[in-house]
């Protein structure tokens, strides 16, 4: 039999075909817009992220197909009527409006309620920001869901969510696994409105019949899913305690995975549920690989970086970049803050200036890191995919800032294959995540740590450290 896996993403939607044994049979990709109607905000139409993914599945042309699953992009505030209209755009996870709700939230005791403290990027403050601005459609909601569950209900017809998913909505009282009723006061909603929880594994229900039929299956099982970070993870065989994956997306997120629910250091990191039932602690940064797509295409107007121009310079470049294109969620927590060259001079070079791209956002990623490393937890090896992680000299900067050994998986395609993995255990062709990844999971060598460079972007990132609070200063006046 085979297996089908949903990436909804920003920018498009991926989907793959495996068969049991998780070898690739088909993928196909399709796209949708992105709104900001205003600067800061971005949002996307929950009926377009439907329509691609029913193009999408049409043009997989595969059969047999036993089961289907779904990650996805997290922390989005779908919000549905009575009637299951959608009341108004998805306000999507790199939105910045809710920085007042944020702070509001955080003069809360939110993280004893749920085990994270309040991220602008969060469901829970963009909930407030309806209540708050939009307060005709606050009244209609009668479904609170994410955009992945609003796949699955289109599917299904099943109000369902999963805990890794969850998690990032600020609802979920992570430890207990469990609905926060301290949350749901707060946010002005009830219980009733939020999904049913279950494991990402879970079976939610069987694809419905009008569906089926556009699409020529019967009787498909489908899986409850798993935010994108946690599928991205399930796919690269991330599941063990103390394992750690790296992904270079449209964000950058470093993913721990943990037997017991961790309290984060300070609140920086988010302590989640992971999708094979455990937990995971995570560091997220708003612009990885978005970064460098920005340096490329909107600066050099081109369709390389030049960076390997500059390759010989890496750990001594007289150029620093921060990547706060977005803003920055860990370990700054600051919607207002933005990106900047630093160090520029009459003899700087767009080489040295594409290098600094990827250093940066190198750098960022070891904020994050260097959190992990503060609570005790040892980081020595990680698992690395993504767009980014295509680059052999970003992945060979990553090991040398973070003094990691980076692997990569022999299949790596990001959180469809943890989603069709989270399938097959669905239908019972795997009892564990544990079990699958034994199973399907190969790795091979990505980039080794070089004592020398190692030693050298140690003083460079002290350098990169104090920059924030410069920058910070300055968006402050």
């Amino acid at each position: 039999m085979n297996y089908v896996g949903v990436d909804l993403g920003t920018s498009g939607v991926k989907i793959i075909a495996t068969d049991g044994a998780g070898n690739i049979i088909s993928e196909v990709t399709e796209s949708y817009p992105l709104y900001s109607p205003q600067e800061g905000w971005s949002e996307q139409n929950p009926e377009d992220w439907y329509e691609a993914t029913v193009r999408g599945l049409k043009r997989l042309k595969v059969r047999n197909v036993a089961g289907i699953s779904f990650g996805g992009q997290m922390h989005g505030l779908v919000i549905l009527d009575k009637h299951d209209n959608v009341i108004r755009p998805c306000i999507l996870w790199n939105d910045g409006r809710a920085e007042k709700e944020t702070a509001y939230l955080n003069t809360l005791p939110v993280a004893t309620y749920t085990g994270n403290m309040a991220f602008a990027g969060f469901t829970a403050p963009k909930l407030l920001w309806v209540k708050e601005n939009e307060p005709e459609n606050f009244t209609r909601i009668a479904k609170i869901m994410l955009p992945k569950d609003y796949l699955v209900y289109k599917f299904t017809g099943a109000f369902a969510t999963d805990y890794s998913d969850a998690s990032g909505t600020l609802l979920l009282d992570v430890k207990n696994k469990r609905w926060s009723g301290d949350m749901c006061q707060i946010c002005g909603v009830t219980r009733h409105q939020l999904p049913e929880l279950m494991e990402s594994y879970d079976a939610v229900g069987t694809v419905k019949r009008d569906v089926a039929s556009l699409l020529g299956w019967n009787n498909v099982t489908v899986a409850a899913g798993a935010g994108d970070n946690a599928a991205a993870a399930i796919g690269m065989g991330c599941v063990k305690n103390g394992s750690c994956n790296i992904s270079l997306g449209t964000s950058g997120t470093l993913f721990i995975a943990s037997d017991k629910f961790c309290s984060p250091v300070n609140n920086a990191l988010h302590s989640f549920a992971h999708a094979d039932g455990k937990f995971h602690l995570m560091g997220c940064i708003l612009s990885a690989a978005s970064a460098n797509e920005w340096w490329i295409k909107q600066i050099l107007g081109a369709n390389y970086s030049l960076a390997d121009g500059a390759a010989d310079l890496a750990g001594r470049n007289s150029v620093m970049f921060l990547p706060y294109l977005s803003g920055e969620r860990c370990p700054h927590n600051d919607v207002n803050v933005r990106g900047a060259f630093v160090g520029l001079s009459h003899t700087t070079t767009k080489e040295q200036m594409a290098l600094a791209v990827l250093e940066g956002v190198a750098f960022a990623l070891r904020d994050c890191v260097e959190l992990v490393r503060e609570r005790g937890v040892p980081v020595n090896a990680a698992t690395i995919c993504g767009g980014g992680a295509n680059s052999k000299l970003w992945r060979r900067i990553l090991a040398d800032v973070l003094n990691l050994e980076l692997y990569t998986a022999k299949t790596e395609q990001g959180p469809s294959y943890g989603a069709a993995i989270l399938a097959m255990i669905a239908c019972g062709e795997y009892k564990t995540t544990e079990d699958a990844a034994n199973n399907i999971a190969e790795y091979s060598v990505a980039a080794c740590p070089d004592p020398a460079s190692v030693h050298a972007y140690d003083e460079q990132y002290l350098r990169f450290k104090a920059l924030y609070p410069c920058l910070k200063k300055w968006y402050a006046i």
